[in-house]
């Protein structure tokens, strides 16, 4: 069995087209998570398919090519584009001679050396377990089925059950101590909305900005830096705004096409200030050419997180590698549906505060008015993905 990547080591990329429109852009995506990993990447090798094969995923003759380039390149790791199955990850790995990893561990692997707050290492370890476990059950039941020799079968299955166990333990244990924080951070947040102390949180899709802005807003000093998923722990800070008050401002973890589903059921606690906001600034890399695709990514983890039905207020960044002027944009009823600003610079962003000013002082009044009434204002349920003031 060989052991997961550790960082460092020399990588082959691979990445096959099965006729998507973003396959360029995955791929370079796959590239930006493999720097943000520290690894050294050797080559690519690319190929198109109509479907994967059920056993290498990508056919013989690709695999051939791959471990060609392996043994040429004196690789260390195979990292392919995709979510492999146990089964195939096992096969490639005999037929490569070295370790293979897909899309998904080598994105559990960042999550993991990222996590700098007690609750996201524990967030962070609870999907890597449940990812394990998965792979555990089908990658091994081939020993259950085969081993029968002496001194074979009774160790295997002892073995297994034994990984088993001990993995259940642990998912259980991780997941009361989420529970006890998750619980925490839900008092705080009644105790805020008793005070009637209004809510933001920044999502979007990673490397859009969401932390350069966040500081820009807050002066919070958050890290952030030009790479994938450069923020994990969800961080908040409080802003005085005019007409409003203070108002509690939150950055989160950013999103990625195909993010594995563990992670998001893990970070659900996290992301829970999500779905309990009065508003979502969702900011978009207006510099990046698959923003739409971005932009419909981040709205899918939403709706999955339940949080599609708060409103958002869309914030197009970067500016300042686009060259647009800084502005607001309105529908045909005046209601603000974004603003267009760069954090880098600072450019657009007083427009930015007297936007949320604008909608938060609404949002106040309205809770004011009719803070006996339940459910969500008309509009905000009508038109989950655009706000409106």
């Amino acid at each position: 069995m060989f052991d997961r990547h550790q960082g460092g080591e020399r990588v082959i990329l691979a990445a096959l087209d099965f006729g998507t429109p973003d396959f360029a852009e995955s791929v370079a995506e796959l590239r930006l998570l493999a720097s943000g990993a520290g690894l050294d990447i050797l080559g690519e090798v690319q190929g198109k398919r109509s479907r994967p094969d059920a056993a290498l995923f990508v056919g013989s003759g690709k695999a051939d090519e791959i471990a060609a380039l392996v043994l040429a390149l004196e690789a260390d790791v195979v990292i392919f584009n995709h979510e492999l199955s146990p089964a195939q990850e096992r096969n490639l790995e005999r037929r490569l001679q070295c370790r293979v990893v897909d899309r998904t561990s080598l994105i559990l692997d960042i999550f993991a050396r990222r996590a700098q707050s007690a609750e996201g290492k524990l967030q962070v370890e609870l999907a890597q377990l449940q990812h394990l476990s998965t792979r555990l059950v089908r990658g091994w039941t081939h020993l259950e089925r085969q081993r029968g020799g002496v001194g074979m079968r009774g160790p295997g299955e002892k073995q297994l059950e034994t990984d088993r166990r001990l993995i259940g333990i642990r998912v259980k244990a991780l997941r009361e101590r989420l529970a006890k924080l998750g619980k925490q951070r839900r008092t705080q947040r009644r105790a805020r909305g008793r005070q009637q102390v209004l809510s933001v949180a920044l999502v979007g899709y990673t490397n859009a900005g969401k932390s350069t802005l966040f500081n820009a807003l807050t002066r919070a000093g958050a890290y952030a830096a030009d790479q994938l998923f450069a923020t994990l722990d969800t961080t908040t800070r409080k802003i005085y705004l005019p007409q409003v008050g203070e108002v509690v401002l939150s950055d989160t973890v950013g999103f990625i096409t195909r993010l594995p589903h563990d992670l998001v059921a893990a970070f659900r606690a996290t992301l829970e200030a999500t779905t309990e906001a009065d508003l979502l600034l969702h900011v978009i890399d207006s510099a990046s050419s698959g923003r739409e695709r971005q932009i419909e990514a981040v709205d899918k983890v939403l709706g999955e997180l339940g949080a599609d039905a708060v409103p958002q207020l869309r914030v197009y960044n970067k500016l300042d590698l686009t060259g647009v002027a800084p502005g607001v944009g309105r529908d045909e009823y005046g209601k603000l549906q974004s603003v267009y600003v760069s954090a880098q610079t600072g450019a657009g962003l007083e427009l930015l505060r007297d936007a949320l000013s604008e909608i938060l002082a609404a949002n106040r009044a309205r809770l004011e008015a009719g803070s006996d009434e339940a459910g969500p204002p008309d509009d905000a349920s009508s038109q989950p993905t655009v706000l409106s003031a």
